[in-house]
């Protein structure tokens, strides 16, 4: 998530490095749950705090685009001020944040904390991964570590939704985020004693007016889309929506003049690479709001407990699991574009499934199988776009073009849960639904926006046709030998 400098291989290892790594662990697992856990608890949120449905969303909103718009940042700022310092202030800052959320006692309280945990998971999370990066500098001890760093970032969602609804069921919503401070205490304490400090040397400079284009430009653009309920065309909706177009152009032409920008263009100018990233953002978006979408469902209309409903929802992580080594099998002989391109088709026939929910229905008919189809859809995805972002990045790159993959899945996220809860808005207005028929009115929203989730996997399996060349898996670049560090 930064421009990375290694060590040389020569440099004795850490005897330290597998505690480290547990630390790390740990960290990768409170940024990937937080994102999700907060799901299972937002019905019960919405009726304690008194929120409307516009403000509900904002509560996920707020996480990823604070994340997601300052992840680039937050490598840099790991990298020149020091990855151990910027790992605790990460840790100890987020702590703090979600101590505020889980004491809230309105919606904007909540919405406020929400937002100051993504800016401080921006920090945290290039930080632990630039730490990996340079405990584990070569060999195979280095494929272990991002072994069992990948099996926690890929399990983080699912463990969120379990214990988001244990936590929702048995004790309050709000140990949802209280839950963190164990994460946080556990985390520093484990920083003080097992992780050594590491930065980059020489004249490191920031990008402030890159950072400040493209966090103000997301933003706008962001609540553009929130507005759009209200009507496309309204002053406010165009306003803000073509203030963030110019505001993400400023961003460009900052980017293609600063000496050290945020992010170097010639990293998207690469065709396939280009469109890895988009399908990584249409995979966030669909992933994000499609889980918070499913939780109201199970909760509101099928009324599951918080906890049913945090396990139903493993069906899709659980066939994403199984199905991951076979698509892992195939990407060699197959190539990135054919898994590319069936995986979106197979997801979005999952999702179509989903569209024909009903207020009476049952999980087993009409919400299991469609979950099991989507999972599977998606482990044909995540397993080589990684691969195909990565692929012929200089060495120099390679810390940015790893921030931008997950930073268009989070950017992503905020941008189609906006847009998706305008259209399920939308439909629940439209329904003809009222009184006691107001359970069929919200899952016409819901199979609103699972229509639409379907839509977005079509076109990221246009994309992935029309970008991604050839049929041989590219190749990421491996660690450079030796990089000036400081490690103290």
């Amino acid at each position: 998530m930064s421009v990375l400098p290694f060590p040389s291989p020569s440099t004795a290892p850490d005897p330290r490095r597998w505690w480290a790594l547990a630390v790390i662990a740990l960290t990768q697992l409170v940024v990937v749950l937080d994102a999700t856990i907060v799901n299972v608890a937002l019905p019960q949120a919405q009726l304690e705090l008194e929120l409307s449905d516009t403000e509900r969303q904002w509560v996920i909103t707020a996480y990823v685009l604070a994340f997601g718009a300052l992840l680039l940042l937050g490598g840099r700022v790991a990298d020149y001020w020091g990855r151990k310092r910027s790992y605790m202030v990460g840790m100890l800052g987020f702590g703090a944040a979600s101590v505020w959320g889980g004491l809230a006692q309105s919606g904007t309280e909540l919405i406020a904390a929400r937002g100051l945990q993504g800016v401080f998971a921006a920090l945290l999370a290039p930080a632990a991964l630039a730490l990996l990066t340079v405990t584990f500098p070569a060999g195979r001890e280095r494929g272990t570590a991002f072994a069992v760093f990948g099996t926690v970032a890929g399990t983080g969602a699912a463990v969120g939704l379990a214990l988001g609804g244990v936590l929702t069921e048995y004790a309050d919503w709000r140990w949802c985020l209280l839950v963190n401070i164990v994460f946080a205490v556990a985390g520093l304490i484990g920083a003080l004693l097992f992780v050594s400090e590491s930065r980059v040397e020489g004249d490191n400079r920031y990008d402030i007016w890159g950072t400040l284009a493209v966090t103000l430009g997301l933003a706008a653009l962001v609540y553009g889309f929130t507005l759009a309920e209200s009507g496309w065309t309204e002053p406010d909706t165009i306003g803000f929506l073509v203030g963030g177009l110019v505001l993400l152009a400023v961003f460009v032409w900052i980017e293609a003049r600063v000496a050290q920008p945020l992010l170097p263009l010639r990293i998207v100018r690469d065709r396939a690479r280009a469109g890895a990233f988009l399908i990584q953002a249409a995979i966030g978006a669909v992933y994000i709001g499609m889980t918070l979408y499913l939780m109201f469902h199970l909760q509101i209309v099928l009324g599951l407990s918080p906890l049913a409903a945090g396990l139903a929802s493993l069906a899709m992580t659980f066939a994403t699991m199984i199905t991951a080594p076979v698509a892992a099998r195939l990407l060699p002989t197959r190539g990135p574009r054919v898994l590319m391109t069936g995986g979106p088709l197979i997801a979005a026939a999952g999702m179509l499934w989903l569209t024909f929910v009903t207020a009476d229905g049952s999980y087993w008919t009409e919400v299991f199988g469609g979950l099991v189809v989507v999972g599977i859809g998606i482990a044909f995805v995540i397993i080589p776009v990684q691969n195909v972002a990565l692929a012929g990045v200089g060495h120099h790159d390679a810390g940015a073009a790893s921030a931008l993959v997950n930073s268009a899945m989070q950017i992503g996220g905020c941008v189609g849960l906006s847009v998706f809860t305008t259209i399920y808005l939308g439909a629940v207005e439209r329904s003809p639904a009222t009184g006691s028929g107001r359970a069929t009115a919200l899952t016409e929203g819901y199979s609103a926006v699972f229509l639409a989730t379907a839509v977005t996997l079509v076109v990221a399996a246009v994309v992935a046709a029309t970008m991604l060349r050839g049929r041989r898996a590219p190749v990421a670049p491996q660690a450079p030998a030796e990089v000036p560090v400081h490690v103290g």
